[in-house]
């Protein structure tokens, strides 16, 4: 069953006298336990298309459903709160909180869900452990290494309990030891936990790893493979 899916789904910008078709009638579903990568070059629109799965940005034309709810149609406010609950975000940047430790960034959506101290606290703990920085709970993130950092934005990322998340190019930043920790990492939650994982990347070594590869040009999927 599909918990995401886009139809007809269209972004045009204007560009002086051009119109930039960055999505143009994309239809694309999304079954939970996914462990799927959107791939293309530069400019093929595959950020475009997390962006607007993720209620990140709005579409010209066409629609969103998430497990039967239309967010292409939510106020800003409802948006704000849907997100909030149900997706999960990754992105290239870490765009972790610098004051905060570790385990405070993790908590940090739960508090801002009303979560309970004593649950936010037990599920920060458990999820920085089954990422491997157990030992890392108090530093902040200027004491971190990048590809830590990045396992501490996949902690908080898991921290709401989403259907599914969204990772806007998560390995841009690492080296070659990182990327692999951090998809070895991804892929036993998305086994263990079923959790479904969307990439966006360039980098073939996630490529390699996907089970699916959409490939996008120009605005347009243009591929589809399930392997």
């Amino acid at each position: 069953m599909s918990i995401i899916s886009t139809k007809h789904l269209k972004k045009y910008y204007q560009d002086k006298s051009v119109t930039v078709k960055a999505l143009n009638d994309v239809n694309f579903q999304v079954s939970e336990g996914e462990f799927t990568a959107i791939v293309g070059p530069s400019g093929s629109g595959k950020t475009t298309l997390l962006n607007i799965i993720g209620g990140l940005d709005s579409p010209t034309s066409g629609s969103v459903i998430i497990d039967g709810t239309e967010i292409t149609n939510l106020s800003d406010n409802q948006l704000i709160d849907y997100r909030l609950k149900h997706i999960g975000f990754v992105f290239q940047a870490y765009n972790l909180i610098p004051v905060l430790t570790a385990k405070e960034n993790v908590e940090f959506i739960m508090l801002m869900q009303n979560k309970p101290r004593d649950e936010r606290e037990e599920r920060a703990n458990a999820l920085l452990e089954a990422v491997g920085l157990k030992d890392q709970i108090k530093k902040r993130p200027g004491e971190m290494s990048g590809g830590q950092q990045q396992r501490v934005a996949v902690a908080r990322a898991l921290a709401s309990k989403p259907r599914f998340v969204l990772a806007d190019e998560p390995t841009a930043n690492l080296d070659s030891t990182s990327t692999a920790t951090l998809l070895d990492i991804m892929a036993r939650l998305n086994k263990e936990e079923n959790t479904t994982f969307i990439f966006s990347t360039h980098d073939q070594r996630v490529i390699d790893r996907a089970r699916r590869v959409v490939t996008l040009e120009d605005g347009q999927i243009i591929s589809d493979e399930t392997r």
